[in-house]
This record gives C-alpha cells, sequence and structure tokens, in this order.
C-alpha cells in the first residue's frame, strides 16, 4: 500500500466528519411546513370556542376552520438536511431568516408579539361582525398584554377597557401613560376598568423601569360592544391572520342557519375595523393543512392570490375575499353551487 493510499484512508473518515458537520450546522434560514387547523364554530375543553353572552346564538353545524402554520422559532438552529427538504417539498418552504425575524427576537419576544396580536384580532373581528349585523360599537382603550411580574400583573388583565386612569377619563393611550407618570413610583394608581360587562375600579402601583414610573401593560384599541363576545382559542395558538375567520365564526353564530351550508369552509387573514382582509404568512402551507382536513372552499387574502395558484389544492376550491362582506357573500354562492358557482378568483388580480 502507497503511502498516498494510506494518506487517503487516514484522512477519508476526517472528510466525512467535516461534511457531517457542515450539513448539520445551523442556517440562517426559517422553515415552513402545513400547520392544524381549527373549526372556530367547534369546543376546545368542552366549551364552545366562540361564546356571546346577552344574546340569541344559532349552533347549526358546518365548519369554519382557520389555519396555521409550523414555523421554526426563533434562533432555532435549522441545518441543511432540514432546509434541503422543505426547499424540495411542494407543500413546505424555505425563508431567509431576516425576511422573518429580526436579528433580536427572542422566543419570549416573538410569543407575546403573537399574544398581543391575537387579542386585536378577536377584538377587530368582533367588531367587524357585529357591524355587519347593524350593530353599533365604539371604541376604547384597552389592556391588550400584562407583562408576568410587573406591578400591573393580577390587577390588570387583558382585554380590561380603560374608563378612568388617576379619576380621569381614559380617551387614548397618552391618558394612562400621563396618570402612571403623575402618581410616581411608591404611589398607586386607582384604574375604573370594565371587565366580563363590569365596571370595577383596581390599584396598581407603578415601579421605576428604565427611568421612569412603569406598570407593565401594553395598550391598544378595543371595543364596547352591545353584549359580550369572546373567542376562545388555545394560548399557543398567536397572531393575527385568523382575523377573517374568526369573524365569519361570530356572523354565523349570532345569525340562524349554517352559513356553510354544513360544509367545511377554511381561510387566512387579517382584518381590520373597516372589514379590509389583509395578507398573511405561509398561505401555501395553510392551504394544504385545509385541503388535508377536508375543507370544500378556501378564502384567500388578495394580496396572497399568486402564491396561492401555486399550491396543491386538489379539488378544494379557491375564493379571493377582500372583505369580510365579500366573504360571506363567496359562501353563500359556494353553498348554492359547489362547484360550479362563480367566485372571486385569484386569477383575476395574481
Amino acid at each position: 500500500m502507497t503511502q498516498r493510499t494510506i494518506a487517503a484512508l487516514v484522512a477519508l473518515p476526517l472528510v466525512v466528519a467535516l461534511l457531517v458537520a457542515a450539513a448539520r450546522a445551523p442556517l440562517p434560514y426559517v422553515t415552513y411546513e402545513p400547520g392544524l387547523t381549527v373549526d372556530v364554530l367547534g369546543e376546545t375543553g368542552g366549551q364552545e370556542i366562540v361564546q356571546v353572552d346577552g344574546e340569541q346564538t344559532y349552533r347549526d353545524g358546518g365548519e369554519l376552520r382557520m389555519t396555521t402554520v409550523f414555523v421554526s422559532r426563533p434562533k432555532a438552529e435549522v441545518n441543511l438536511f432540514e432546509v434541503m427538504a422543505d426547499w424540495i417539498s411542494d407543500e413546505d418552504a424555505v425563508y431567509p431568516y431576516d425576511a422573518v425575524y429580526d436579528r433580536g427576537t427572542t422566543n419570549e419576544e416573538s410569543a407575546t408579539r403573537g399574544a398581543i396580536d391575537m387579542v386585536s384580532s378577536q377584538d377587530a373581528a368582533t367588531a367587524v361582525a357585529l357591524t355587519e349585523l347593524g350593530y353599533d360599537v365604539e371604541p376604547a382603550i384597552e389592556v391588550l398584554f400584562v407583562t408576568e411580574g410587573t406591578p400591573a400583573d393580577g390587577r390588570l388583565e387583558p382585554r380590561d377597557l380603560l374608563l378612568e386612569a388617576g379619576g380621569e377619563p381614559v380617551e387614548r393611550a397618552q391618558d394612562v401613560v400621563d396618570a402612571v407618570k403623575a402618581a410616581g413610583v411608591g404611589e398607586p394608581v386607582e384604574f375604573t376598568v370594565r371587565r366580563g360587562g363590569e365596571r370595577r375600579t383596581v390599584q396598581v402601583e407603578p415601579e421605576q423601569v428604565d427611568g421612569g414610573p412603569q406598570i407593565g401593560i401594553r395598550l391598544g384599541t378595543g371595543y364596547t360592544f352591545p353584549f359580550e363576545v369572546s373567542v376562545d382559542i388555545d394560548d399557543s395558538i398567536g397572531g393575527p391572520s385568523a382575523g377573517l375567520m374568526f369573524s365569519l365564526a361570530i356572523y354565523d353564530t349570532l345569525t340562524e342557519g349554517s352559513l356553510t351550508g354544513g360544509g367545511t369552509v377554511a381561510g387566512t387573514g387579517t382584518i381590520d375595523v373597516e372589514g379590509n382582509v389583509g395578507p398573511i404568512g405561509g398561505i401555501q402551507q395553510k392551504i394544504v393543512g385545509a385541503r388535508d382536513d377536508g375543507a370544500g372552499l378556501f378564502l384567500v387574502p388578495q394580496e396572497n392570490c399568486a402564491d396561492a395558484l401555486g399550491a396543491p389544492n386538489g379539488d378544494m376550491r379557491l375564493a379571493r375575499a377582500d372583505t369580510m362582506h365579500d366573504a360571506v357573500e363567496a359562501i353563500e354562492a359556494w353553498v348554492d353551487d359547489p362547484e360550479g358557482a362563480e367566485l372571486p378568483s385569484c386569477e383575476e388580480v395574481a
């Protein structure tokens, strides 16, 4: 055996080890895979997901499925094998890390953002559904998130509507900030809130954070509704992308008969208080998840149409949803003629 052959045999295991190590090294990518779907007209933990207190409800069958995506978490170690598998698949996707997350984003920050977006999404969805049905809703300042371990923890809660702070009416978020600053550290601030339809008073004592008094809450726009509506979704599901489906489920719950005609409709899209449907991420993976769970119709935000047309949707029909009202009309048309109805098409805008 020559010296060269011996050297090659000795080096081969090292080369293989280096290749394996390189393949397993984390890469700056985020993977998207089809996630679960949830029937928002169904139940969770033995209770209906859409709950209404103070108004007649109707449970007449059919399914309205919100869709999700399994996304690798911030700072997750995604290796070459995972990236290549998802890149080759026509049901998964791979994106550059910076296109999805800020470099400094932690899992905790991502979860907090998702929780805040979910509260805002549900409130806007409720406002849109009730407005579509002719009810009056009024904007208000709302607690979107309470940071664990801060002065507000255990005293204020997400979805508390802030009516007064420090004895003064709350008309904008700055009114709350001003009341906390005026009290300073060590002096309690009295808040009057509306929680679960009831008016109550709580006191919170600010603490010093980053050079000023704070109580640990995030504020946003909520609404005063004529009766109580809540959407009970697992805390692990965050983000605003189910807004359209929440709105449709609330609308269906408050109207007699099944909006879906007893069939299964899935979809996605954010929603604003005007009822406009906005774009989301992972449209192709959401379509695959809905297809696999037996949906006959999938509602697509207009700005996601180009990507939706490339998804393997099988026999499931796609309908473009520009607004919540448009989505209702598309579902009704599909119910009347599942195969032949002329539905708003993604091809018209893609």
